[in-house]
């Protein structure tokens, strides 16, 4: 029977991924959000599925079916908890997983890099759309201020508003269209993660020296299996902390009012994971020239592959790449704090700074590195 299993196509793939696939030896933890991330998309995937038996998509019933559901439902709350910060818990892995490879020069692999940015912006559509089906008051106003936005493109914008909206301002058919789909992007994100890790398997990792691993490497199993596991623990343990805990820290308290048209909250803002985009949006006067600025600036990650290619992958052996790294991160909190402040001055002007040097980490990183390489 071991023989026959041994053949079988299915099991070579499973074992060919988790069990004999050849690992650099030298890989650190920061390797260990790949498993992370897939582990947080099966949570939210699984307590999605079993929230979508106790929703109703409309404007009349979403919000009192979500709070009914609470009391009602037999541990509703509990899926909806981990739903919720487990969305949180996987962009905090994302930005972990993407800053890992801007250090160490995981773009260099094109494919890989490409599809991981695809990934990321699916997950940012799907933890939008999601964000809407409470109904709650930051819902509505959210979900109105956003998808106004693409009525600053030229010619097209206001048919583009209306054709997402299914109507002529936020209403039933904008939560029903929202609804379905955030049942399917999930579903898209895990076919984008099994492309990710085949271009992955296909042109192997990095590691954090930046240099060929060909000669050194292990098998996947058992040694970065438990390694994994471990980091497991260690990443949902605050997790579940939180959902027993303090299950709605994370979230805003006017969504605990149901959506109302007829009253504007006193500040509109998303979730803590897009603000740093929504400060950058902010920053620029113009309309459409905050919209651009806002696509740019997860778009700008597609740029990275093709930035000037060093002597040695990463930046671990750049002080100067290391210290413009280090200050984009700082200006990352920054924007995010920036971006859950008032539109008022200073925080206007702060956003206007930090959004620049934001793009010129992006803009500088390439010539800084090739410069060091002459110089060493």
């Amino acid at each position: 029977m071991y023989k026959a299993s041994r053949f079988s196509p299915l099991v070579s793939v499973v074992r060919h991924t988790v069990i004999t696939l050849p690992t650099p030896i030298n890989i650190s933890t920061w390797w260990n959000f790949g498993s992370l991330l897939g582990v947080c998309l099966v949570i939210q995937i699984f307590s999605g599925l079993i929230l979508s038996l106790h929703f109703t998509a409309h404007t009349d019933l979403s919000f009192y079916v979500v709070i009914q559901s609470f009391g009602d439902v037999y541990y509703n709350w509990w899926f909806r908890a981990f739903h919720a910060n487990g969305a949180s818990f996987f962009f905090i892995g994302l930005y972990l997983h993407i800053a890992r490879g801007l250090y160490y020069g995981s773009y260099v692999f094109k494919e890989v890099w490409s599809v991981g940015v695809v990934i990321l912006l699916v997950v940012m559509a799907s933890a939008f759309l999601g964000y809407v089906l409470p109904w709650g008051q930051m819902s509505f106003w959210g979900a109105t201020v956003i998808t106004s936005l693409f009525s600053a493109l030229p010619v097209i914008g206001s048919d583009v508003v209306i054709w997402l909206w299914g109507g002529f301002s936020v209403d039933n058919a904008t939560l029903t269209r929202f609804f379905g789909l955030h049942f399917v992007l999930p579903f898209m994100v895990a076919g984008l993660a099994g492309l990710h890790l085949f271009f992955l398997h296909d042109q192997g990792s990095s590691n954090p020296l930046g240099v060929s691993s060909d000669y050194n490497k292990v098998v996947f199993h058992h040694y970065y299996v438990l390694k994994d596991l471990v980091g497991v623990c260690f990443f949902l343990g605050p997790l579940v902390g939180l959902v027993y805990f303090n299950p709605w820290l994370l979230g805003d308290p006017e969504n605990f009012i149901e959506g109302n048209p007829l009253v504007t909250p006193h500040h509109i803002q998303p979730e803590w994971y897009f603000l740093f985009a929504y400060a950058i949006l902010r920053a620029v006067p113009n309309k459409l020239g905050g919209v651009v600025a806002l696509a740019a600036a997860v778009l700008v990650l597609f740029y990275m592959p093709f930035s000037p290619k060093t002597s040695i992958k990463g930046l671990s052996f750049y002080p100067g790449g290391k210290s413009l790294f280090f200050s984009m991160i700082g200006v990352f909190f920054l924007l995010t704090w920036a971006g859950s402040k008032p539109v008022e001055e200073p925080y206007v002007v702060i956003s206007q700074v930090l959004s620049f040097l934001y793009f010129a980490y992006f803009i500088l990183i390439g010539p800084v590195t090739r410069i060091q390489d002459k110089l060493l």
